[in-house]
Parts: structure tokens; sequence; C-alpha cells
């Protein structure tokens, strides 16, 4: 049984031979693995037999994104970010920070409609992506589309940046015709371009991950009510046009999620991937015993507390309860909560990859 075949027999809720493993890490740690090990991110996932493989996916070529006069360059939303680094040496990872969200002084719905900055599908070139797909299948992996951090199919992260944090909450409340404008070119935009990664494929593409933090640690960011108001019909578009093309759908968000995750399998979610295990009323135990053969996972090992700060031991004890949890009946993919980050010591990260083989056996 090859590495596909085991995750589409898993997310058809079977066992298969063994528990499928995915593998999330920083650039930061891959950097740290290559110094210290000597290994590729490619090596590294291809020794440790991962099955599912991120394909690049479309190529950028529309309009030079600019650099400022502060040194802050903007992204695809023409939102400035300024580069930041934490920690040191070989624990030193990078980010790209928001300065200024550009809408943020936007009063009305005409100067939402009017931003220069709104992004056009055909900024893209999809034509690589068969290929991509095609490359990952040649090694029995399954192919899945994510995009990176600044430009991953969405509605409230790019909202965020666009609006502010805070801003957009408001708008929800209390400027709801704002909020919606806001959304509805966010998923204009998103809904074109992932139909042209999915007709660019061509049948090839065996998962797409969408990914918005819907949680805070102790609860979800906004009501129920208002996640089905603002973006439940959003959530279910990007869903129902990768079903038309036979692709499963992941969906990424940290944090506690529990009261959203009905909304979310009645709009067709797969699989939910992160189940921060620190996050409230996040139980994988209750999750699974919940939703059964409705709803696969991915994730739930700790990178807030037992991979950076606990010991070897830890780890693999942690590795056990989630696949006792979580993989009877199939239905899981073992993986951590997020990035495996540069602080990250190498003995709990080998800990990790070995507890993965000892307990992953059906």
């Amino acid at each position: 049984m090859d590495s596909r075949e085991r995750v589409l027999l898993a997310l058809d809720h079977e066992e298969p031979d063994r528990v499928p493993v995915d593998l999330w890490s920083s650039k930061g740690f891959d950097r740290k693995v290559e110094a210290l090990l000597g290994l590729s991110k490619e090596d590294l996932l291809d020794l440790y037999d991962v099955d599912l493989r991120y394909i690049e996916g479309p190529r950028y070529v529309g309009p030079p994104l600019r650099r400022l006069p502060d040194g802050s360059e903007e992204d695809l939303w023409g939102v400035p970010r300024v580069r930041v680094a934490v920690g040191e040496g070989l624990e030193r990872e990078t980010y790209r920070e928001v300065v200024s969200p550009p809408l943020a002084s936007a009063r009305t719905v005409e100067e939402i409609h009017s931003y220069l900055r709104w992004p056009s599908p055909d900024w893209f070139d999809y034509t690589p992506i068969k290929g991509q797909c095609e490359e990952v299948h040649r090694k029995g992996r399954a192919a899945v589309f994510m995009g990176d951090r600044l430009n991953r199919i969405a509605q409230l992260k790019p909202a965020m940046y666009l609006r502010g944090v805070e801003q957009i909450f408001v708008d929800m409340a209390l400027s709801p015709e704002i909020a919606h404008t806001i959304f509805s070119h966010i998923r204009d935009f998103y809904l074109e371009y992932e139909g042209c990664i999915l007709e660019a494929a061509d049948g090839e593409l065996d998962i797409l991950l969408t990914g918005d933090d819907f949680g805070s640690q102790s609860g979800p960011l906004i009501s129920p009510a208002m996640w089905e108001e603002f973006l439940g019909e959003g959530f279910r578009q990007y869903i129902a046009l990768a079903h038309s093309y036979r692709v499963k759908v992941m969906h990424h968000t940290c944090g506690s999620v529990r009261p959203l995750i009905p909304l979310m399998l009645e709009r067709g979610l797969d699989v939910l991937q992160s189940l921060q295990p620190e996050a409230s009323d996040m139980d994988p135990w209750a999750l699974k015993a919940e939703f059964e053969e409705r709803l696969s996972f991915q994730g739930g090992i700790s990178v807030q507390r037992t991979l950076p700060f606990g010991t070897p031991e830890e780890v693999k004890r942690e590795v056990r309860d989630r696949i006792e949890a979580l993989a009877p009946g199939g239905g899981y993919i073992l993986g951590t909560a997020h990035n495996i980050q540069a602080d990250v010591p190498l003995d709990n990260f080998k800990a990790l990859l070995e507890a993965y083989r000892e307990y992953g056996r059906y």
C-alpha cells in the first residue's frame, strides 16, 4: 500500500496498514534540521515515510509587489508587512507582520469597492500544477495544495489583514454591510483562484487545504450565528467547488472551535486540522466519540507545550494517546497542531517520528 492509497483509505474511514503521517514544520526548523542532520526537507520526508506532500501551486506573475520607503513590503492584498525575527542562531524564526491595514479607515461600502489593490486570479500561472501533482504521485504520495501563509484560501484572516483584527469584528457587529462587502471581495477572488487550481490539476490533486483561524485558546472568535451569517456561505462554496472535482477538503483552524464544528460539517468539511490540545473543549476522545465517521481529523500533537518543553517520553505518550483516541476506524492523519518551530529540541522531534512508527500500526 502506498501513501496515496493509505491517506485516501483513512479519509474514507477505513483502517489502512498504518495511520497516515503528515509533517508541518517552519522554515526555521527546516534550516535547523539541515544544519544538524544534513537533511533537506524532502530528504527528511522520505526518510520518515511521510505520506502527504504539499505542492508549490501556481506561480505569481502579476504586478511586482511594492517595497515601501519604510522598508515594508506589500503582500498580494496590498497589505504592508515588515520582516521580524524571533530567537537566535539555529532557533531563529522570521515572520512578516502587518504594519497597517490599508482599509482600516474606510467608512463606506463605496470605499471598499474602490480599493485599488484587490488581487486578480489572472495574476497567476496555473500550468505547473498538474506536473507538480504527478511528481508527487510518482513517489506514491498524496498531493495536497495549501498555498503560503499570506495566500491561503480563507475569509476571516485576509479581512483581518485588510481591515484590522479588532475592526473587522466591530464591523460584523455594528457595520455588517462593510463586513459583507469585504468578505465578498475576498470570497470572489478565492473561488476563481481555487477553480483555476482545480481545473489545472486535471484530476491529480487529492486534498485542498483551506486555512482560517476561528478560535482563541478559550473559545470561538465569533458566535456560531455570526459565523453562519458572514462566513458560512463562503465556507460551503469553497468545499462544494473542490468536491465537484472529487477533491477532499481539509481545513486548518487554531484554537477552541467546538461549537463551530457542526456548522463546518454541515457544509461538507472532510478533515478538521489542528486540534490544538491546549485549547478549551478540544479533547480528542470526545471529538472522535461525537463525530465518528462523519469527520476526519489531522493534528493534535502539541507544538505549544509538549514538543518544545516536554521530554521525549512525554512526546511519545502524547502520540500514543492521540492514536488511541482518533485512529480507530480510520479518519485520522498523524500530525502536529501547527508547524514544528525551531525551538523544538531534535531529541523530541526524533521521539515524535519514532512514536509514529511504534504506535501507528493497525
